[in-house]
């Protein structure tokens, strides 16, 4: 072995010659029990004094497993390496390169893997030529050993940075063994597909199924990964009142769909769907519904990682700051190593207003997992909320760097580019985020705000429109408080548009989702004075000013409305109060001869100031899980 030439493996020892066969397949046995109950301590000792006798492959592979499982990575490593194992038998180059890449040693692990390729085939061959490992020779295990080798590949590409051939390489693993959910879930959670892309991976393995597996579990496993994919489409209802619908499950993305055409699956009782469920429902703005379905599942389950990520977005969605308290208090204490502990500990401080400390934890939780999407992103917000701009940006575009299949790093960058004035490039921002997921109520809204200051109201009415269609076709049956600057906006649109009376009554609804919110009550006596509603002007000015007294814009239009009022007291309705004189004093009807037809006191007319001081509001309630 010094010279680097590959040695022919010896065989195992004559056990007539030292030990009887009956003792060392006695011991084996008990390795391989020791190993089932988790005692890897007992295990390893026993299958290290095997391996000294035996000198056989087999037993050198479970004395390296052992200390694998024992947390003994480089010993393990050595065991192999040393005897050039890795380079004849597929088990042990695995085990080997597993070794190191959890002992952080990524570039020698790439090497073992990238420097041998084995024709997994023939691995029956080139496995284990001992009569105690025939179970490693079955066509399944050949296939699931070169699924399992492409994964930890794709494993060690994105450890190491190189996430366009880790993604690659999580393709391959899994339409190399259709059943490998772990290089599906990397795909998935980590946002590495486009939605295009992952309608091109579904066909795939769609045409796969046929050849691994049966049509029935090809019917599961179609409903199973499509539920996990992007979750912009509305949840659709399931057709239970008549179970002889026919759906056509190739186009669908709900498992509750499967049990309604075959009673045998009852897919929705599982935890991990009813999480994509809750995500599906995140992503639709039904917050209400999705926090339902998240405390179910806790309560079941009180830490299911698929579901933590979300339900942290939806306490923190409705401020519950006590609620996250607890959760991120629990989760410290019980998985201090997580990112996902000091990700909820980070949005506890950011819901209840330190954003100093929200910063240090969620920084914290992107040091753990370079990975993790959601904190990236709650750590744009964190500098976001104190105006820091240029910090949330980077933040973002960290994001949307780790998460290439979803739309809202880009969507935060956009705000963030509005909120510094530059249109434009917000705008190519939010068309980027269109591009991902078209129907996305909050990028509809943003993308009708640039149309609104670009003065192109007809854009700017159609996004608004369609923003607010798509929140309407939602399950829920509640619109959440944070639409009413939508509302608000498009009563913005129509007034530019002389609609006055259907921008009256967007206001109200806006009114009615926020009832102490000044802007829209100035919003609303703007449009009253427009339509010569004097009186009803003055309340909302009022009202408006209740609310935000040193709202100049208000105390500006309560001006012109008082002094129109005053010079012209009759409104359309009547008297503007009991008791009031038909005929002004002689000194007021001369001072009302003599104004200039001009003069906004008599023609009430658009105030020069910034819209946006009515709740042309860019900024929206966050979205990230």
């Amino acid at each position: 072995m010094a010279d680097g030439k590959q040695e022919k493996l010896k065989s195992p020892a004559k056990f007539s010659d030292a030990v009887s066969e009956e003792l060392i397949i006695s011991y084996r046995n008990v390795v391989k029990s020791y190993y089932e109950k988790h005692l890897y301590k007992s295990a390893a000792f026993w299958a290290d004094k095997i391996m000294c006798i035996t000198n056989d492959p087999h037993d050198i592979y479970w004395n390296a497993q052992c200390l694998y499982h024992f947390k003994e990575f480089q010993r393990a490593a050595h065991i192999i390496i040393s005897r050039n194992l890795h380079k004849s038998i597929p088990q042990c180059q695995y085990v080997a390169a597993k070794s190191l890449f959890e002992a952080k040693e990524y570039n020698e692990s790439l090497s073992i893997l990238e420097g041998l390729e084995f024709d997994y085939t023939l691995a029956g061959e080139k496995s284990f030529q001992n009569e105690t490992a025939k179970h490693f020779n079955s066509v399944a295990e050949c296939v699931e050993l070169q699924s399992s080798v492409l994964l930890l590949k794709a494993q060690v590409l994105q450890a190491n940075g190189n996430r366009i051939r880790a993604s690659e390489c999580y393709r391959d693993a899994l339409l190399a063994d259709i059943r490998c959910h772990e290089s599906f879930d990397a795909l998935i959670r980590l946002q590495m597909l486009s939605s295009v892309e992952e309608q091109e991976l579904m066909e795939r393995l769609e045409s796969q199924m046929a050849a691994q597996c049966s049509e029935e579990e090809a019917k599961m496993l179609r409903l199973l990964y499509r539920g996990q994919l992007k979750k912009y489409d509305k949840p659709r209802k399931v057709p239970d009142s008549d179970p002889k619908i026919e759906v056509d499950h190739s186009k669908t993305a709900d498992v509750r769909y499967l049990e309604s055409s075959d009673p045998r699956f009852q897919l929705s009782k599982s935890l991990d769907c009813r999480a994509w469920q809750a995500e599906r429902l995140y992503y639709n703005c039904d917050y209400h519904q999705c926090l339902d379905v998240t405390n179910n599942i806790l309560k079941t389950d009180p830490y299911h990682p698929g579901c933590l990520p979300v339900h942290i977005g939806c306490l923190v969605q409705f401020n519950k700051a006590n609620d996250l308290f607890q959760l991120a208090h629990r989760l410290v204490k019980l998985y201090p190593e997580e990112a996902i502990s000091w990700y909820a500990v980070g949005c506890y401080y950011f819901v209840i207003g330190k954003s100093d400390p929200a910063r240090r934890y969620l920084s914290k939780a992107t040091m753990i997992d370079q990975l993790f999407g959601p904190a990236w992103l709650a750590y744009g917000h964190s500098f976001a909320s104190e105006n820091e701009h240029d910090q949330a940006m980077a933040a973002y575009f960290r994001a949307s760097q780790l998460m290439k299949g979803c739309h809202l790093p880009l969507l935060y960058v956009g705000l963030e580019c509005g909120l510094t004035n530059n249109i434009e490039l917000a705008d190519k921002f939010f068309v980027q985020a269109r591009d991902i997921a078209p129907c996305d109520p909050y990028v509809l809204h943003e993308m009708g705000v640039t149309s609104f200051h670009d003065e192109d109201y007809e854009t700017a009415k159609k996004c608004f429109e369609d923003a607010l269609a798509e929140i309407q076709q939602s399950d829920s049956r509640r619109l959440e408080e944070n639409w009413e600057p939508l509302f608000n906006n498009l009563g913005h649109v129509y007034r530019k548009l002389g609609k006055l009376p259907e921008a009256l009554q967007l206001h109200q609804q806006a009114l009615s989702l926020q009832p102490l919110n000044g802007s829209t009550y100035a919003a609303i006596g703007l449009v009253q004075m427009l339509m010569g509603h004097l009186l009803e002007a003055v309340e909302a000015f009022h009202e408006a000013l209740g609310l935000k007294p040193e709202d100049s814009f208000s105390t500006t239009m309560l001006g012109y409305s008082m002094e129109a009022l005053t010079m012209n007291p009759i409104d359309g309705i009547g008297q503007p109060f009991e008791g009031e004189p038909v005929e002004l004093p002689a000194i007021l009807r001369s001072a009302h001869q003599q104004a200039s037809p001009s003069d906004p006191l008599m023609t009430p007319q658009q105030p020069t100031e910034d819209i946006s001081n009515l709740s042309i509001e860019c900024e929206m309630q966050d979205t990230s899980p």
